[in-house]
């Protein structure tokens, strides 16, 4: 999504599927809603976007309703909106296939992208005229492994790539894991960078073999990259990950930069003398959040770095500016247009936002906001725009034009109709501090009775809810359900000392937000506090079993890949570098910390009926945290269920699985939630 491209999104748990036909009014039955949720999934979602450098043509990605995994890239002439958009494919016969990661050539003219329409499912890098004319996709690479990222050279002779040699199943930690036998991690896969040479298909490895790369982004003239990369596990290590320069030529690096966070975006000023990056407190990697620094790239970089078991970093590093220190909202996406002004993507209380900064530092300028979650591509311009834009109410379309003063392109969900009540942005104070959430109510059935409502909260807990189309939404309030969506501290949105706010306080401060919360919805909104339902996945999941040993404010309760006990979680996860910032110490130093916000220590305060559920392969949260949980409660009496997908990660990626998952959510709120109070006329008493 590089070129020039930024995006907005929501945290970390994101359901893919969207809607494509009219949603029907609220039904009972587990029936109507399976036929919803068809509906749903015939939406045409758009994956990426993409403008040409000189503005001329947009291009993007597209699902294929119906299938798992299909795609189809399209191109539109901007200048004659009357024609139909042209596909671009590898296909021979076009027949549908996984196609995205599309990067445009310097000139406009060409689009390389990656494909699964070679033999075999690996995908593998391809190369198109952007018309359409020019015949076939050509391929470029025949590799066993793993490619990611393509993205154009300056010169347009050449793409890079990341790669990982030989490792076909190396999903990343949200995927199901390899399965691990013999010895465990004797030698962790390695993603490198390489380059690909358009003219005769020759793969180079460039970057070193000791150095796991997270994201690069080529200088201007294209003799160096900006990585960010971390020494091997790359997904345990990522929260270590550093900023370095590598020699395109020769492979030699150099550091840049030594975070005290997390950092992510590299993007690299227009004359190759300064780097831009996001940096702050970030929980999953791709889940993007912080403050925008500015490093200076000297033309002789510092001694070269050698990496091995012992690697020898050099002591002086050039300093680091803040250039949006103190700014109540957080930088999600990045890129240097001109010379003048650094433009990021960022939410800001709970809203899409586009904003500019000067790379000197000095005011902010907003040039978009709004309730609503966008992807967007700027040409070279930083004005000249391509957007994807969704709400609660509106499913995904593609606009163009300046920033803010968008046209619409695509119709590709004209007849989506979405079932809700009213759309409101929550506030309220706790400690001092402005918190924000989403509240969606279903339509007015007319009989005047409060609702029951469910707490969704977000994944991270870096990560914040934007009010984009959601097919949960949409299917908890057609059936009749408010549904709350809290962005308490630790959430994006407020910048970054609200993100750092929960640190050493895990369920402490921020389920109190949440509870805060809950009180400000009862008090505006025509909702029942006796029939409260709560949800979540990940640090959503930990959030909610964390709930029901805590309040009994819950009468139902649905886990998703929650963390039970921070200790056991500890020792099994292969993600354990994402928690020393947030904890402070490892378990082995401080366990008190871990005990002390830890579900199970607390289960047998549990009332509330219980469904867990778990990816069987999950390496983030591993299925044993499901478990634990579990069994606490059915051996304690609590009404509760265990629901184990197999084959899956920390992500649930098979149709049924993820269908199942969420039908099964709402029968379990149905069926434990209590039944609603009939409305009885009062009835005077006799006179005497």
């Amino acid at each position: 999504m590089r070129a020039a491209s930024l995006a907005v999104v929501v945290g970390c748990w994101v359901w893919g599927a969207l809607a494509s036909a009219a949603v029907p009014s609220p039904a009972p039955a587990r029936m109507d809603a399976s036929a919803t949720y068809d509906a749903l999934q015939r939406t045409v979602r758009i994956k990426q976007v993409s403008l040409s450098p000189d503005g001329a043509r947009v291009a993007w990605v597209e699902s294929v309703p119906g299938t798992a995994e299909a795609a189809r890239l399209q191109v539109r002439e901007l200048a004659h909106p009357e024609r139909a958009p042209v596909r671009v494919t590898a296909s021979k016969d076009g027949a549908p296939c996984a196609e995205g990661s599309l990067t445009w050539s310097p000139d406009g003219r060409q689009l390389a992208f990656l494909s699964t329409a070679g033999e075999g499912r690996a995908k593998q890098l391809y190369v198109a005229d952007a018309s359409g004319a020019g015949g076939p996709a050509r391929r470029l690479t025949t590799m066993k492994g793993v490619l990611a990222s393509p993205k154009w050279s300056p010169d347009g002779k050449a793409v890079g790539l990341l790669v990982i040699e030989g490792a076909e199943d190396a999903l990343g930690p949200r995927g199901p894991a390899a399965r691990e036998t013999g010895v465990v991690q004797a030698s962790p896969p390695v993603k490198r960078f390489a380059v690909v040479t358009v003219e005769d298909a020759r793969l180079r490895l460039v970057s070193p073999a000791g150095l796991f790369i997270h994201e690069y982004a080529w200088s201007p003239e294209g003799a160096r990259v900006a990585v960010t990369a971390s020494l091997p596990p790359g997904d345990a290590n990522w929260w270590t990950a550093r900023v370095y320069a590598v020699e395109t030529a020769t492979g030699e690096t150099s550091l840049l930069h030594a975070p005290r966070w997390q950092v992510a975006e590299p993007a690299w000023s227009p004359d190759g003398r300064q780097l831009a990056f996001i940096e702050g407190l970030m929980s999953d990697e791709g889940n993007t959040g912080g403050d925008v620094l500015v490093v200076p790239v000297p033309e002789r970089l510092a001694a070269k770095v050698r990496f091995g078991e012992k690697a020898a970093l050099p002591a002086k590093v050039p300093p680091a500016r803040n250039v949006t220190e103190g700014l109540k909202v957080t930088a999600t996406d990045l890129f240097w247009p001109t010379a003048e002004r650094l433009v990021f993507g960022a939410q800001a209380q709970g809203e899409a936002a586009l904003m500019a900064v000067a790379p000197g530092g000095g005011d902010v300028k907003t040039l978009w906001r709004g309730p609503e979650r966008v992807t967007v591509s700027l040409g070279r311009d930083g004005v000249t725009s391509a957007v994807v834009r969704d709400s609660i109410t509106q499913a995904p379309e593609l606009w163009t034009g300046p920033v803010g003063k968008w046209k619409q392109v695509t119709r590709l969900n004209a007849g989506v109709r979405v079932a809700v009540g009213d759309v409101r942005s929550v506030t309220w104070t706790r400690g001092g501090q402005q918190v924000q959430g989403w509240l969606v109510l279903p339509v007015p059935d007319g009989s005047g009775r409060k609702v029951p409502m469910v707490t969704v909260v977000h994944g991270g807990p870096a990560a914040g809810v934007l009010p984009g189309f959601n097919p949960q939404t949409v299917l908890f309030a057609a059936r009749g359900y408010a549904v709350f969506m809290p962005n308490p501290r630790g959430s994006y949105g407020q910048g970054e000392a609200f993100v750092q706010a929960n640190r050493r306080d895990f369920g402490f401060g921020d389920f109190d937000d949440v509870l805060a919360g809950l009180d400000a919805v009862l008090a505006s909104a025509p909702v029942d506090p006796a029939r409260q339902g709560i949800t979540g996945w990940s640090y959503g999941g930990f959030l909610t079993m964390w709930a029901v040993t805590r309040t009994q404010r819950f009468q139902a309760a649905v886990a998703g890949a929650g963390i039970a006990n921070w200790q056991s979680y500890y020792g099994t996860n292969h993600i354990d570098t994402w928690m020393l910032p947030y904890f402070g110490a490892s378990v082995y130093d401080e366990p008190e910390v871990y005990t002390r916000s830890s579900p199970i220590n607390g289960v047998k305060q549990v009332k509330a009926p219980t469904l867990v559920l778990h990816g069987e392969r999950d390496v983030e949260v591993p299925a044993s945290q499901g478990y634990e949980f579990h069994k606490a409660l059915k051996t304690l009496g609590v009404k509760t269920q265990l629901v184990i997908y197999a084959d899956e990660g920390h992500s649930l990626r098979k149709p049924e699985h993820q269908k199942d998952r969420l039908l099964r959510t709402l029968d379990w709120f149905d069926a434990n939630l209590p039944a609603a109070q009939e409305s009885k006329p009062k009835v005077r008493a006799p006179a005497r």
